[in-house]
């Protein structure tokens, strides 16, 4: 991992030495995974123009020296840049904490994503690795970072970036909406946590965005229907609205947002259905084992007249 820090607001180039002026933003320091291509390169040029400072993080040093230079010359704004691969532990934690222990950082973005267009036999376990390592385990690992000092101070704001595919799985994104499936319902949990707080946690589930990925991932966007494709900076101009709007999930190409609304309506009443100590019926399992229901929340069996005590509600 390599950081570059408050002597980033001068570049040194071959014949010239060329000063920014930058100021320490009020709105504190928004920290971008991701952040030399897509999404993540939008945000930064969007979250600069509303004044935060900035931390960019990503693999390619060269790509991130250029956006940074550029945003600090557009926008006067303090950005920092660390060169890591978060699916590296070591990188992932020299990150973690120093991300931890900044007292500017008021935001997380954790946009860095990797995927893999592919069925899970010809997928490989190094594409499968770090798909978890990147999706998965360093999008944990940096909320955990920056979360409790979030709440400590009650305000603070994380962003999570998943899909439409973290609800629905194709032949050929089995692990890729798996590890974005991880990232609704984690955020989701988060946002239970920080429940009547100032600290906010917004889930963004883009569709087909115009970002290279899709290239990396085996998959061209030409192959794709392009009536679907939304881009990059449409995709993030919503979701900050979104967030302005103080969206707890947000779907930036979903018109009518009542569908997402009895989704989770819909999960809700699935999992209350499911809090209940004993097989549904059309599995038949009582009648096998000759128990006949004596009472709600109590078994009798006739062989051997054993009581079965009331489930626990929480169904374990």
């Amino acid at each position: 991992m390599q950081t570059q820090d408050r002597e980033s607001v001068s570049d040194q180039t071959a014949n010239e030495l060329t000063v920014y002026e930058t100021h320490v933003s009020d709105r504190g320091t928004a920290v971008i995974t991701g952040a030399t291509g897509g999404i993540g390169m939008v945000y930064a040029d969007r979250l600069a123009n509303r004044g935060y400072g900035l931390i960019l993080i990503a693999r390619r040093g060269d790509r991130l020296n250029a956006i940074a230079k550029r945003l600090r010359a557009e926008h006067k704004v303090d950005v920092q840049i660390i060169v890591a691969d978060l699916s590296d532990a070591a990188d992932l934690k020299n990150v973690g904490e120093s991300i931890a222990s900044d007292p500017r950082v008021t935001m997380l973005v954790n946009n860095a994503g990797t995927a893999k267009a592919s069925p899970l036999a010809q997928t490989g376990n190094a594409a499968l690795d770090a798909m978890i390592d990147v999706n998965v385990r360093a999008l944990s690992h940096l909320s955990l970072a920056v979360l409790p000092r979030f709440q400590e101070r009650n305000q603070g704001v994380l962003i999570n970036i998943g899909s439409v595919l973290s609800f629905h799985s194709l032949p050929i994104s089995s692990v890729y909406s798996g590890t974005k499936g991880y990232i609704m319902n984690f955020t989701r949990g988060l946002q239970d946590e920080v429940a009547g707080s100032r600290v906010i946690v917004q889930l963004v589930l883009p569709a087909t965005t115009e970002t290279d990925m899709w290239e990396l991932a085996g998959l061209p966007l030409s192959k794709l229907d392009q009536g679907s494709i939304m881009s990059t900076e449409e995709c993030v101009d919503a979701a900050l609205a979104g967030l302005d709007q103080a969206e707890t999930v947000t779907l930036p190409s979903v018109e009518d947002l009542q569908l997402w609304d009895n989704y989770d309506a819909a999960r809700m009443r699935l999992f209350a259905a499911s809090q209940i100590g004993r097989s549904a019926s059309r599995y038949q399992v009582v009648k096998q084992r000759g128990i006949k229901v004596a009472s709600p929340g109590r078994l009798e069996s006739k062989r051997n007249n054993i009581r079965i005590p009331p489930s626990d509600p929480t169904g374990r």
